[in-house]
């Protein structure tokens, strides 16, 4: 039985236990306690950005848009941070919405074109007009600078907001996209402390830290902006990356792992992912770097590459290979190497061969700027690996239109960003992708814009095509490329150069930019380039009917009832008035089709701000419905002919008569009644040209 002198004991130990967890707890609640309320008035006092992925648009609260700031999270000093297409949607998701989110890097946004050159403008187009009573918001999110981490995280957002489906390109800047294994804006090459530096940075106190940290060094970034470095040159911290080696293996783990996390998040939820393989410059690029022999084998190497190369130059192609060749058995990482033996096989007309060397000479090139050909293999394993995620066969269509199937400048601007044509090639292949797994709508295949006539009427601006020129022979005049005539191909002669090189050089806005060359186009009556330039502004903003009433207004002026048709319809559909509704069925009746005009003479006899008295007009229209029945139940009928054609001209409509009545005269050119509602037209069309 304890004593009273041990329970003394006892309590005394018990209580200095207590009091030094007490002291514990204090000493750790203290500095949470500041912390918190340094968090809270730094919050107080707005410091700092809110990184959500959308915001509220300022111009239309019921709509979101791509926020502005949401990349500051992925980079560790904000003045590297890029910001991407300002794509309004509406909060609630409409029925008739079929909504597309977007992810990737320079190539996915468009780069150096964007805006209508990009290719998920290329696929809006297409869609709004092989559908056009469907309603599809493509939101495009993709960022010059980054990689899969932001793919990533951004693909934690986007689940929340009733995707249809999400289209991916990406993995050209695995290594020097911020938080890149070789990138000036990485943070650690374990994926653990990454993500959870991400989640702090919602912290304002994080922010803060960040903050003090770039100011501290920006003396360093100073000096780099008085060398007037690229974005390229100055995200590339690491230049030289050997194939196979640690820091390679690293980039290629990152892609790997993010990238799975990507398809395993949407596959959880259900939501399609096109998931795209990548497509780069292999023929017409020469490596940046090409890491040579500096052990024994260097003399010997050196000797044949040399003796090989000039062979190459002499266009001696049989001995060129045979050097090459030595030289590549003797070392064969050498990228430049294998990528002269593709230029000997190329000229040789062995393009199996030569696309065997080209591919190898891409995967040993030292500055990763082009994903090396094992990311297209992860890719295509993921795809198998998650039955939502479909394969885009980006880089086989290219090859479909590639010289001898092997891709070069004929397609690929640069290193990776393709030309129109390209960016057309690779909605094409997302498009296919698409339609096949039954993700478009059931419509009228016979309305389908083909990929023809999508090349044929796509409204991409000549300014906004120099533009993009412009920004390569820029891009080309600096590391890597280092092209001193590049910038001699930048030109203002005209005013379409002119306000291209204020687009690229003096940052101009681009909204303005083409509501000037607007106004240009219509003062030399260049309508057909007006409406152009229109339809560019409606890609932009397609909640805009002001914009699609303006496109119908330019359609009148070229006589193209059938695109006034689709423009003022889409105008009604976003804002509803009496005059469109009058333009629209009126179109329906000129093109013969009565049952669609009824609901706009519905709306205009329920909307009448005019005084017109459509209720004869309507029961005109009945009248024309039924008796197209009749005529589908006996099409040799002269008289249910002459009966629609005289109810037409009763309706003033001349171009549904005429129709019915050149029928009704093949069948019987001496009918009495069918001469006579010629008579009558002809008086019309008299009556029509003195108004």
């Amino acid at each position: 039985m304890p004593t009273k002198k041990n329970k003394t004991q006892s309590l005394e130990a018990l209580s200095k236990r207590k009091i030094r967890l007490f002291k514990g707890i204090s000493i750790l609640l203290v500095p949470l306690t500041i912390l918190f309320l340094f968090e809270l008035g730094l919050r107080i006092f707005n410091y700092g950005n809110n990184l959500d992925l959308f915001i509220t648009d300022k111009d239309n609260s019921n709509y979101l848009v791509f926020n502005p700031d949401a990349s500051k999270r992925y980079f560790t000093d904000n003045d590297f941070a890029t910001t991407g297409n300002i794509e309004p949607f509406k909060k609630k998701k409409d029925n008739n919405t079929i909504r597309i989110f977007v992810l990737g890097e320079s190539t996915t946004i468009g780069y150096p074109y964007f805006h209508n050159g990009s290719f998920h403008r290329w696929l809006q187009y297409r869609l709004m007009h092989t559908f056009p009573d469907k309603n599809f918001e493509i939101i495009n999110l993709s960022l010059t600078a980054v990689n899969s981490y932001t793919v990533l995280g951004f693909a934690k957002e986007v689940v929340n907001y009733e995707p249809d489906a999400v289209l991916v390109y990406t993995g050209h800047n695995e290594f020097y996209g911020a938080l890149g294994a070789a990138s000036t804006q990485h943070i650690s090459s374990n994926r653990f402390i990454v993500n959870f530096i991400l989640d702090l940075r919602e912290l304002k106190l994080a922010q803060l830290i960040t903050n003090l940290y770039g100011s501290l060094t920006s003396f360093h970034n100073d000096d780099k902006a008085e060398h007037s470095e690229t974005r390229m040159q100055l995200m590339a911290a690491k230049q030289e990356i050997p194939y196979q080696s640690a820091l390679y293996k690293k980039g290629v783990n990152q892609f790997e792992t993010n990238m799975d996390a990507v398809l395993s998040l949407f596959n959880k939820q259900h939501i399609p992912v096109f998931l795209s393989n990548l497509v780069s410059n292999e023929k017409d690029l020469k490596p940046f770097i090409s890491i040579e022999p500096s052990d024994s084998s260097a003399s010997a190497f050196k000797k044949n590459y040399l003796i090989g190369l000039k062979a190459l130059n002499n266009n001696d192609f049989s001995g060129a290979y045979h050097y090459l060749n030595q030289a590549e058995k003797q070392y064969n990482k050498s990228a430049l190497c294998n990528y002269y033996l593709g230029k000997v096989c190329f000229a040789r007309g062995d393009f199996d061969r030569a696309r065997q060397y080209f591919l190898k000479a891409q995967d040993l090139d030292g500055l990763r700027f082009r994903a090396p050909e094992e990311f297209n293999a992860i890719i295509t394993k993921l795809c198998l690996r998650y039955p939502n995620t479909h394969l885009v066969d980006t880089k086989g269509a290219f090859e479909s239109y590639a010289d001898h199937h092997i891709i070069g400048n004929e397609l690929i601007l640069d290193h990776v960003h393709p030309n129109l044509k390209g960016y057309a090639i690779m909605s094409d292949a997302f498009y296919n992708e698409l339609r096949k797994t039954k993700m478009l709508p059931d419509g009228d295949r016979a309305n389908e814009m083909s990929f023809t006539q999508l090349l044929q009427r796509m409204p991409v601006s000549r300014t906004d095509s120099i533009a993009g020129m412009d920004r390569i022979f820029n891009l080309k005049s600096h590391w890597p490329y280092n092209d001193p005539n590049a910038k001699d191909s930048i030109k203002a002669d005209n005013a379409e150069q002119t306000f291209a090189y204020d687009l690229v050089f003096n940052k101009a806005n681009w909204s303005v930019t083409m509501n000037s060359l607007y106004i240009y186009y219509v003062g030399y009556h260049r309508y057909k380039e007006a409406k152009d330039v229109v339809e560019n502004l409606i890609l932009e903003d397609p909640g805009n009917d002001d914009l699609y009433e303006k496109a119908a207004a330019l359609d009148g002026t070229l006589k193209d009832d059938k695109s006034a048709l689709y423009n003022f319809k889409k105008s009604f559909a976003i804002s509803p008035s009496f005059e469109k509704a009058r333009y629209i069925l009126v179109l329906y009746l000129k093109y013969d089709q009565p049952e669609n005009a009824i609901p706009y003479i519905d709306y205009g006899i329920s909307n009448n701000t005019s005084g017109l008295n459509l209720n004869g007009l309507k029961t005109y229209t009945e009248n024309v419905i039924q008796l197209k029945k009749s005529y589908l139940a006996d099409s040799t009928n002269v008289k249910i002919l002459n009966q629609i054609a005289g109810t037409y001209l009763s309706m003033e409509n001349q171009d549904g008569a005429e129709k019915y009545i050149e029928k009704a005269s093949k069948i019987d050119p001496e009918n009495v009644d069918t001469k006579l509602l010629i008579s009558k037209m002809n008086n019309l069309s008299v009556k029509n040209e003195h108004k």
